[in-house]
């Protein structure tokens, strides 16, 4: 059933037709989004995070960022959120509680990006090292030191985004230069490497399992969908016209329903309108879905049948 699901999933990114749900989800632009479980998680440029049904769009829930911090990245599962806020570590439950990290064993120099998998949470610093912290007992479990430059996304200089395929022990990253690239860590070398954008690349990602399509954004908005396993665009799309407008549980707006246009090999990006491609500034993939902010107040939903 999971091998028909993820096929499916496949098929729909490469060849099927898209339609585009937005909707305003913040007072200020956010940049930054994760996708999980039937749900999308939305923040940091706003004081708030919020929880969304990935089916309904209905804002799940709220959670607040302290005045005093910014929120820098976070992440979450079915319980809670884990949240990278200055130099400490906060937790937010589900249910609305927070907690911070001790100061003495959870401040760090100033943290670039965060990621979580149970029972454990990563922070990549300024200073070049990465830190892993164990989240039960709270405590600094290892300290590795990656490099003289700052860890932005657990990356050298110039790389943007970084994800890891676990099924197939694979390593994409996005660049600056518009250059997607994968390692395979069994043979420890470099796979491929292909200038899919001809800006910066600033997310890439998989569906959990598939081993088959990598999505790609960036600077110039356009959704591109690649294959893992040689880096060859096997597809490329931008928003169409604006279909209808819905009315919404959301407080703060309505559902804007749009298509989606494929682009064909040879499209000329540059002629193409900005309104149709809003920088891609973060995205996150699911079961024939793709969300995506785009350091804007909208949120966006890719949908593909």
């Amino acid at each position: 059933m999971l091998e028909w699901a993820i096929k499916h999933h496949q098929s729909s990114l490469r060849e099927g037709h898209v339609e585009v749900d937005q909707w305003k989800g913040h007072s200020i632009g956010v940049n930054r989004c994760r996708m999980k479980m039937g749900l999308i998680l939305t923040g940091v440029g706003d004081k708030v995070m919020r929880l969304w049904s990935a089916e309904s769009y209905k804002c799940l829930g709220e959670y607040a960022i302290p005045h005093a911090v910014s929120l820098i990245d976070y992440d979450f599962d079915e319980s809670k959120i884990v949240g990278l806020i200055g130099t400490r570590i906060s937790i937010w439950r589900r249910g609305g509680q927070r907690s911070i990290f001790p100061s003495r064993e959870g401040t760090f120099p100033k943290g670039l990006c965060l990621r979580y998998l149970d029972p454990e949470a990563v922070v990549g610093c300024e200073d070049g090292t990465v830190r892993v912290f164990d989240m039960y007992s709270r405590k600094c479990s290892r300290i590795i030191r990656m490099h003289s430059a700052p860890v932005t996304c657990l990356s050298l200089s110039g790389v943007k985004a970084l994800c890891f395929n676990p099924c197939s022990s694979l390593v994409f990253a996005g660049c600056a230069s518009g250059y997607a690239s994968c390692w395979d860590l069994r043979k420890m070398g470099l796979l491929w490497e292909r200038r899919v954008s001809p800006n910066v690349l600033y997310s890439l990602g998989h569906m959990q399992n598939d081993s088959s399509t990598l999505v790609v954004g960036g600077i110039d908005g356009v959704l591109r969908v690649l294959d893992q396993s040689t880096g060859e665009l096997v597809s490329s799309y931008v928003m169409d016209q604006l279909v209808s407008s819905a009315s919404s549980s959301s407080s703060l707006g309505g559902i804007e329903k749009r298509k989606g246009r494929r682009l064909s090999e040879d499209a000329r990006i540059d002629i193409i309108p900005r309104a149709a491609r809003p920088p891609i500034t973060c995205l996150a993939v699911g079961m024939k879905k793709v969300v995506a902010t785009h350091n804007g107040k909208q949120i966006r939903l890719w949908k593909f049948h």
